[in-house]
């Protein structure tokens, strides 16, 4: 599925006024592309794979989606950072919970989902509940639940921010080799800049309150994509390229919240 945003803007109304989280966003994404956006917080990341997925209306401007074939796939699939397991089902229930709601059989759709259960490494776990699994095992289910549908577009929302740094790796590689498998194209929010390179076919850069798309980077690696690619000199430079996006708005940031805070109360004189 491509689509293309097309001067997208959002705002939320508040009890004093409007807090405008988007503005005039406009890019692209073409059959089966593996777009990454990276951004600090607050710049309505979040707010626009909502977009996307229809779950919000945008205050100005419109996603604009490519005719699709009616072969039974759903359009998307969204990934969020609280992974929004049912916490009445099990793993295995979960991840099946897609297939259920197109009418897919019992005994299939169990398959089908211990497939990618299997592949995200928590086949022990199929009949566990959710309660009973780390924020990262639950991250692992959202992955596999997003894939077992086969949808047209994957909107993942730092669908591995939860994970330590080596099941991280190890998950990275199983996602690019799902998504080698898939016919989907994937919007991937990320914070972490080698993230977005290593798996993006580009990066969108989107800074500010409200957000807007400050620069778009177009990844030269080839696929399959190997994960040391990471070391790649090319890696390094974009990884420098897209900090010096960042850096002026991060460090704003980090002054922001680090300032020493105003007493109240005055000092005594001596």
């Amino acid at each position: 599925m491509s689509f293309r945003c097309e001067h997208l803007s959002k705002s939320f109304a508040m009890r004093d006024g409007f807090v405008q989280a988007l503005d005039d966003v406009t890019f692209s994404v073409g059959e089966r592309e593996f777009v990454s956006i990276v951004g600090p917080s607050g710049c309505g990341k979040t707010t626009l794979l909502k977009l996307i997925a229809g779950l919000l209306r945008p205050s100005a401007g419109s996603v604009v989606p490519s005719a699709a074939p009616d072969d039974g796939r759903p359009a998307s699939a969204l990934v969020f950072q609280e992974h929004g397991l049912f916490p009445w089902m099990t793993v295995l229930e979960n991840v099946a919970f897609g297939l259920e709601t197109r009418g897919v059989g019992r005994s299939e759709r169990h398959e089908r989902a211990m497939t990618f259960i299997s592949s995200v490494g928590l086949a022990p776990f199929a009949h566990a509940w959710p309660h009973q699994l780390s924020v990262g095992m639950r991250q692992r289910v959202g992955i596999g639940r997003a894939f077992v549908t086969d949808p047209r577009l994957l909107l993942l929302d730092e669908p591995l921010g939860s994970l330590d740094a080596q099941t991280r790796f190890l998950l990275q590689e199983e996602l690019l080799r799902l998504w080698t498998r898939s016919r989907s194209a994937v919007v991937y929010v990320t914070h972490d800049i080698e993230e977005a390179v290593v798996l993006g076919d580009r990066v969108l850069v989107l800074t500010g309150r409200p957000g807007r798309i400050q620069g778009e980077i177009t990844v030269p690696l080839g696929r399959p994509r190997k994960l040391e690619y990471a070391v790649d000199e090319k890696v390094t430079a974009l990884k420098w390229q897209i900090w010096k996006m960042l850096e002026e708005e991060a460090r704003r940031s980090l002054a922001l919240s680090t300032r020493e805070p105003v007493s109240s109360v005055e000092e005594p004189v001596p």
